[in-house]
């Protein structure tokens, strides 16, 4: 089983013969945010037998990366995306992608592996005036390990409940600007998170990629540190957690329970 992480929250997650890529997100620029470290993922990133999006924000549901998969790759969606995005229908009529609709609790089998649609706490609408309140989501990806990757979620009771046992977790800890707002995760709450879930070992991504155009002198630390804080915090609340700090490209093959 291996992550690789390609920066904001896009990762490859290869498990049993099969790759999941998650949230992709190929674009040096994306409206006012600018890539500032790590080069575009090569082509090779794009490659995946299924694409898991975890709610409809473009920096995660990215049509033009999206464009770029090969012909017939299944796109996993939370139900009621293809309805508030019409590029999606779009992307299936030209590109022959295979996009499933899912609520949590829902499984897809790819092979010898089983996609589990968790819940997320986060606005799911397609911003900036998207109509249709579409639920974000969690996975969790399970063959040799369990994987889970929150996509963008803030705190919530039931997390550990609705996740269950995992083996590695993705967790989002950072941003694309000072503020964060509410139902995301920064480096401290991730960390909690951990605690919550208990896992053997994550990764942290959502961070230190996208910075808005302009703003490279305020508040620059909130780009550059949110991994290390994470790591600071995840070894106070969550000490038997092997967090792995990760460069864009780079990958690791975390432990397993099984």
């Amino acid at each position: 089983m291996e992550v690789t992480w390609w920066g904001h929250a896009t990762c490859t997650i290869e498990d049993s013969g099969v790759r999941v890529l998650t949230d992709p997100l190929f674009a040096r620029r994306l409206a006012h945010l600018r890539r500032r470290r790590g080069e575009i993922p090569p082509p090779g990133a794009a490659v995946a037998d299924a694409v898991l999006i975890s709610h409809l924000h473009s920096d995660h549901l990215h049509l033009p990366s999206l464009a770029r998969l090969a012909p017939g790759t299944l796109v996993i969606v939370p139900r009621g995306a293809v309805r508030a995005v019409p590029g999606l229908r779009a992307l299936r009529r030209l590109r022959g992608l295979r996009i499933s609709e899912v609520a949590p609790g829902d499984v897809v089998k790819i092979g010898e592996v089983a996609v589990r649609a968790v819940p997320a706490l986060h606005d799911g609408r397609r911003l900036p005036v998207g109509p249709h309140r579409v639920p974000a989501l969690g996975y969790v990806v399970e063959g040799e390990a369990r994987t889970y990757f929150a996509g963008d979620t803030g705190l919530f009771d039931e997390m550990a409940q609705a996740v269950g046992p995992v083996d590695v977790a993705l967790l989002p800890v950072g941003g694309w600007g000072p503020n964060l707002g509410d139902h995301h995760l920064d480096a401290g709450r991730a960390a909690q998170a951990l605690a919550m879930l208990g896992p053997l070992s994550a990764v942290p991504v959502h961070y230190g990629t996208y910075w808005p155009i302009g703003l490279d002198g305020i508040r620059p630390h909130e780009f550059h540190s949110p991994g290390d804080e994470f790591a600071r915090q995840a070894a106070r609340v969550a000490p038997d957690v092997a967090v792995h700090r990760l460069g864009h490209g780079e990958c690791v093959r975390p432990e397993a329970r099984r």
